[in-house]
């Protein structure tokens, strides 16, 4: 049995067991084998080390999704470097602090964008892969490197940044030891086969995309990316899944539901899907249970949970009848995985709500030059005292029932205190996404001064109706504390880059 501790070994083996299988697939027709990853990959692992890279070094991707953009993400576990994908839309002033905080030794590039030249006036080595890379590696071996012996499971993988709330993006450090658990996991959980053909919707900057690659990728299955032309038209995404005959799905809520708002999902649309996972936000119970009518009987529907901080997923959740007994609350979180365990902060008088700091060995290394964060977040677990035990808090309120499952319950940031009553906004948000005309809501709260703020809902409906209508029928759900000041009707919520509900972009709206 191969004594498997880094993720270059785990990829060697991987593609010699289906070197001649498809590992890309895009919805052009082009297709790379495992073979090509496995040589390409290797040729640029030896050249990031003639260049001077070295186990422990950044370099940042600007990453398109190319099949030389996933080689160089290969390259970088193989040689020991720690990779970070960058958005290419992001504004200019967030990319800047993203570098400034990883300080990579070098940035790559697999297509033009509008940012380049601001970029270059940093004066980091930069490389364009569309512009003669193929030719700057080809004489270099085919082979892994030996380098790869060096690399052990506690050493950095990946960055991946997580917005911050001071505004300075945080960079969660995963570890090769955190991935290969994370894999095993994956695999065992969701059954990945060599005969699955798996999604890539997610931004590759998101951590949802970790999923989609490593699991994917891992297992000698396909995996079909989808770029940003192609998810953000509702009907070319799905024809483009369609046709790639995709088995496993994987994204936010709020891309299945604007899917299924916009009726480009129908129950036919996708006769090979085996299984939807979604996770990263809450997925309106209403709209979920829409989907499973249209594929709980084809497919299974997994509700997954988890922080960046914790390598992508601790829970998860398979959807059934029994779920939509109750229509007022989100689904449940199930129960944590294996090897994870949790303890609760601050909690009621129950002493089952209350804030979710997980352990085990998926929590990340820390954020990346950052220890005063890491400090904050990152810290000895209260309950012992017998010797160094870190726990990760979520920031994430969740109410433990009588059978061990978990129920979110919002953000500890997220609780208010209004007219003397302590409120979970999301409670409100649960309520409105009752009502059936709601495709989706968000709430907020407009603070004015230090003791005095309004709640503001905002949601997005399927017909014409009076914001009178809606407050009626809110009021029949939520005491009267809890009313929102004022209701918005939007055509659609904003998003932001990861596909989720942008709360900082509606706190904008002036209505």
């Amino acid at each position: 049995m191969d004594y498997i501790y880094n993720i270059g070994f785990f990829f060697e083996k991987v593609s010699k067991d289906n070197f001649d299988r498809v590992a890309l697939k895009y919805p052009d027709g082009k297709e790379i084998l495992y073979s090509q990853l496995e040589i390409i990959s290797n040729k640029i692992a030896h050249y990031f080390l003639s260049i001077g890279l070295k186990k422990g070094d950044v370099i940042g991707i600007f990453n398109n999704k190319s099949p030389i953009a996933y080689s160089c993400m290969l390259a970088a576990l193989k040689t020991g470097i720690i990779y970070t994908n960058l958005d290419l839309t992001s504004p200019y002033q967030r990319i800047k602090k993203i570098i400034e905080r990883c300080e990579p030794k070098l940035l790559l590039y697999d297509i033009e964008f509008e940012m380049q030249t601001e970029i270059a006036a940093l004066s980091i080595s930069a490389i364009k892969l569309y512009e003669g890379f193929n030719e700057k590696i080809d004489n270099y071996s085919c082979e892994l490197p030996n380098y790869t012996q060096t690399i052990t499971g506690a050493d950095a993988a990946y960055i991946m940044f997580t917005s911050g709330s001071t505004g300075f993006p945080k960079g969660a450090v995963i570890t090769h030891a955190n991935i290969i658990n994370f894999i095993k996991w994956g695999q065992t959980t969701y059954n990945i086969t060599v005969d699955d053909v798996c999604t890539n919707a997610n931004p590759i900057y998101f951590d949802n995309s970790v999923f989609d690659f490593y699991v994917t990728l891992f297992s000698g299955a396909v995996l079909v990316p989808l770029t940003n032309d192609v998810t953000h038209d509702p009907w070319l995404l799905v024809k483009a899944v369609a046709n790639a005959q995709c088995t496993s799905w994987f994204s936010v809520p709020s891309l299945l539901v604007y899917l299924l708002t916009t009726k480009a999902l129908k129950s036919d649309s996708l006769p090979k899907m085996k299984r939807f996972i979604f996770g990263g936000e809450g997925f309106p119970k209403l709209k979920l249970k829409t989907l499973y009518g249209m594929y709980g009987q084809q497919a299974q529907l997994y509700n997954v949970y988890g922080p960046t901080e914790c390598t992508c997923i601790c829970s998860s959740h398979l959807i059934s009848d029994n779920d939509f007994e109750d229509m007022n609350n989100l689904a449940t979180l199930g129960y944590l995985a294996p090897n994870f365990d949790y303890v609760l902060l601050d909690t009621d008088e129950s002493g089952k709500l209350g804030e979710l700091c997980l352990k085990g060995p998926n929590v990340c290394a820390g954020y990346y030059n950052d220890i005063e964060r890491t400090e904050k977040s990152f810290i000895q677990n209260p309950y012992n005292n017998k010797y160094n035990e870190i726990i990760y808090k979520c920031g994430d309120l969740v109410k433990i029932d009588d059978a061990g499952r978990l129920h979110f319950k919002g953000r500890a940031d997220n609780q208010i205190k209004h007219m003397g009553y302590r409120i979970e906004l999301e409670e409100i948000e649960s309520m409105l996404n009752t009502l059936h005309y709601i495709n989706e809501c968000a709430v907020i709260y407009d603070r004015i001064n230090d003791s005095f703020g309004q709640i503001i809902a905002y949601v997005s409906t399927n017909i014409e109706i009076d914001k009178s209508d809606v407050m009626n029928d809110l009021k029949q759900l939520v005491p009267d504390y809890m009313l929102p000041r004022k209701i918005n009707i939007l055509k659609e919520l904003p998003k932001n880059k990861n596909g989720k509900i942008d709360k900082v972009a509606i706190k904008e709206i002036k209505q």
